[in-house]
């Protein structure tokens, strides 16, 4: 009965482990020459310019739903003009990150899990342990570092996009005078508010990246494992994502 309760814990606990191992190793061999900046770059391009499209439609209607329920809301307050800083304060310190964490785990996460993972299945990674190459430091390292520097960035374009989705519902549909809509989204927002925003972004990067590539990294099972890998690795990712925006968010507001 004990084992049988603490068999998933215990399943967690060494998962955890042995992530948090991949995660150091990948970073110790960034650190160590030769650097791979072509790998990473491309990496960059992959998971961050590949989902631009993405982030703007998330972030401008992410603003806009915003814009409106909240103008419904403060309306019965006679409050309008707190909408702007509403939709400023919602996208910068939460939505803005965690949005665009959870959709480029969808599509660019799900694709680090599942290449990997056939590389795993048709032993295309054992290869490069054959011919002396450390594969964590050739497919692993250059997905985390791009991760954790381009999230940051399509985090801007989320939170700007959604600002400007925001102020056309508010000011432009819903008649919101202009003046107390920006007035009051530069007196509320401040530059911290900004800056965790952008960290937890960061960090996101590191989750979903480090998560991918290990359910692809140890894939087993053929075709079906690939799957199964894939799947587990968005799945894990968002969950991790939600549950340390929680804990960022504790520490940081």
């Amino acid at each position: 009965m004990v084992k049988s309760f603490l068999a998933p814990i215990e399943a967690i606990v060494r998962e955890f482990g042995r992530i948090s191992i991949m995660l150091a190793e990948s970073i110790y061999l960034g650190l160590k020459p030769p650097f791979k900046f072509g790998y990473i770059f491309k990496q960059m391009e992959f998971i961050g310019v590949r989902s631009v499209f993405v982030i703007i439609l998330t972030g401008a209607f992410t603003g806009m739903v915003l814009a409106l329920q909240s103008y419904y809301g403060f309306r019965k307050f006679g409050s309008e003009g707190l909408v702007g800083a509403t939709v400023a304060l919602s996208m910068t310190r939460e939505l803005g990150p965690v949005l665009t964490s959870l959709m480029v785990t969808g599509r660019a996460g799900s694709a680090m899990a599942a290449e990997l993972g056939t590389m795993r299945v048709t032993e295309q990674i054992d290869a490069l342990t054959v011919m002396a190459l450390n594969p964590i430091k050739y497919l692993v390292t250059p997905r985390i570092v791009a991760a954790f520097l381009i999230l940051p960035v399509l985090t801007v374009i989320s939170d700007f996009i959604g600002i400007i989705g925001g102020y056309l519902v508010g000011v432009k549909l819903l008649g919101i005078n202009e003046g107390a809509y920006i007035d009051k989204m530069i007196k509320f927002v401040e530059l911290n508010d900004i800056y965790n925003g952008l960290v937890k972004s960061a960090v996101f990067g590191i989750i979903f990246s480090v998560i991918s590539c290990y359910k692809g990294f140890y894939t087993q099972g053929g075709a079906e494992g690939v799957g199964r890998a894939t799947t587990e690795a968005v799945v894990v990712s968002s969950v991790t994502i939600l549950v340390t925006d929680y804990i960022l968010t504790s520490f940081m507001f």
